[in-house]
């Protein structure tokens, strides 16, 4: 006979086993009809579509802006404002989330977008258009890591993973298709404000959703309004916002828009480095804040897991965020596609890295070992990427669809992962902290990745440009407005033979900007070897190496 101990181990046991399985069976947290939680994922994942839409969307709009404002020397902002707004209030608006009521901040967050998107349309002005942009990019950081919290909150553990790469797919989607939406309107009669216009009726379209349908979640009804305001740390997401800011325009316009040893450029420099030491002496002492509700998650820089998953996180965003940008841009010179059909190029990344957000998705819970899909995805992006480097005016068109399938397989199995993976390995009171670091590495990357391409392609192509056409003697604002398409005209006037030196000097500046995914494929692939080789349970932690 077995003794008492013993049964009663083997009867804890067996309940222990049967909580664990109505865990991962559990289908939502509370449960909700069908047809309610239908119609707000739909929503959710329209959102982070139009938040990835917008982030690219001005790739191939900047020639019909340019032509009805002019302003060249402004024209960067229209495409850089709207990332650079989202990364600098993303982590407030992750403490946000994780005190305040997630359907009113979100729906907050879409009126914001939508506030934006009317101002791009109607702008008068270049500044206006730019102001309106910015506006836009918090609104649509407000979409997307809203929805990240709603399924961190609601959804059921076992399918975060699965949710979290849906809301990659749908962004991934958005911003691949950002530059074809452009480029589809800017040779229309609609003209490039429908490109900002076209969020309107969408959203209108579900708003009784994002009103009527979309569940009430308060993550803290224990506390007070004024109580959760006082938790917030405004002087540290000041600071950041700051830092963010000043370094992302310090790098884009630096050696193309204010010389590298002029007053300016030394001045955005020393005003970024201040304000990076102020910000982390704040955080370190937790002035005017409590460690606790520091906007900054400072205890994740001990963390080996976490600063793993977030330099995996960034080095697959900028893969992405470079290919996104560069690839229609060097179909414009070396095939002669108007935008459209540059965008249409992207097809193949498009599909490729849609399969690889989803195929990750849905087998990591299955496999468990998420250092797997990091080591592979990082060897994908440096080989595609490595061959992209290589790229001239005259490779085929069907080498460079299968390079850049290389890097959309690389990036897809690796864009989405860490949200899932961050979560798991932190209590439940820091995974809103987990969401917002993460958030900060992709979309945080992304911006300073275009920011640091747009610099190195204005200065690399400019040099390259005025060695090419010394003969004539082009001032550099043309060679500028050549190197985004517009002003092409001028060029074209030149004797055939300097067009083709032109198409080439371009092509081959483009592919030495893939020298950048390189260098993230190579970061991503080496955090991935020094990662923990273990297997998690994407349910519960980790369970074992």
């Amino acid at each position: 006979m077995s003794s008492p101990s013993l049964e009663t181990t083997r009867v804890d046991t067996h309940e222990h086993d049967l909580e664990k399985k109505e865990v991962v069976n559990e289908p939502e947290r509370p449960h909700y009809a069908a047809w309610q939680w239908g119609l707000t994922i739909t929503g959710l994942y329209l959102g982070s579509l139009l938040y990835g839409l917008d982030t690219t969307i001005a790739a191939d709009v900047q020639v019909g802006i340019y032509e009805r404002f002019g302003d060249i020397e402004s024209l960067a902002w229209v495409g850089l404002g709207f990332p650079m707004a989202s990364v600098s209030c993303i982590l407030l608006l992750g403490k946000l989330f994780s005190l305040f009521n997630t359907k009113h901040l979100l729906n907050a967050s879409v009126f914001v977008f939508e506030v934006g998107s009317a101002l791009c349309g109607a702008a008068p002005s270049m500044n206006a258009l730019i102001i309106g942009r910015v506006i836009a990019g918090i609104g649509g950081s407000g979409m997307y890591l809203g929805a990240l919290s709603f399924f961190s909150a609601l959804g059921s553990p076992k399918k975060l993973v699965l949710y979290n790469a849906l809301i990659g797919v749908c962004w991934g989607t958005g911003a691949i298709l950002g530059p074809v939406v452009g480029g589809a309107f800017s040779v229309s009669s609609a003209t490039w404000r429908w490109a900002f216009y076209i969020n309107l009726p969408l959203a209108a379209l579900f708003a009784p959703v994002y009103i009527f349908v979309t569940p009430s979640f308060d993550p803290r009804p224990d506390m007070t309004f004024r109580q959760k305001l006082k938790t917030l740390d405004w002087l540290g997401s000041l600071l950041i916002a700051t830092i963010l800011v000043v370094l992302i325009t310090t790098i884009a316009f630096v050696g193309s828009t204010f010389a590298w040893g002029s007053g300016t450029a030394i001045a955005l420099w020393v005003v970024s480095g201040v304000a990076l030491v102020a910000f982390s002496l704040q955080q370190y002492f937790a002035f005017l804040t409590t460690e606790d509700n520091r906007v900054f998650p400072i205890h994740f820089l001990k963390s080996r897991d976490q600063l793993l998953l977030f330099i995996a996180t960034a080095g697959s965003a900028t893969a992405n965020a470079v290919t996104i940008y560069y690839i229609p841009l060097l179909f414009v010179f070396t095939r002669g596609d108007d935008p459209l059909d540059a965008a249409v190029r992207l097809l193949p990344f498009i599909v490729v890295f849609i399969f690889f957000v989803m195929l990750a998705g849905a087998t990591l819970p299955l496999v468990g070992r998420y250092s797997l899909y990091y080591i592979l995805g990082g060897a994908l992006i440096i080989s595609g990427s490595a061959l992209m480097f290589t790229v001239r005016d005259d490779t085929s068109i069907g080498k460079v669809y299968g390079y850049e399938i290389l890097i959309a397989a690389g990036a897809g199995m690796t864009f989405q992962n860490g949200y899932g993976v961050a979560s798991v390995k932190v209590k439940e009171e820091d995974k809103s902290n987990a969401i917002g670091f993460i958030n900060t590495a992709q979309i945080g990357t992304t911006a300073l990745a275009l920011a640091i391409a747009s610099c190195l392609y204005q200065n690399l192509g400019v040099s390259a440009l005025k060695s090419a056409l010394s003969a004539y003697d082009l001032p550099t604002p043309l060679l500028q407005a050549a190197l985004g398409g517009a002003g092409s005209d001028v060029l074209s006037s030149l004797p055939a033979r300097v067009q083709e030196i032109v198409v080439s000097t371009v092509a081959h500046t483009i592919a030495r900007i893939f020298g950048m995914s390189i260098a993230a494929g190579a970061l991503l692939f080496v955090a991935a070897l020094v990662m923990k080789h273990e297997k998690i349970d994407m349910a519960g932690a980790a369970v074992g190496g």
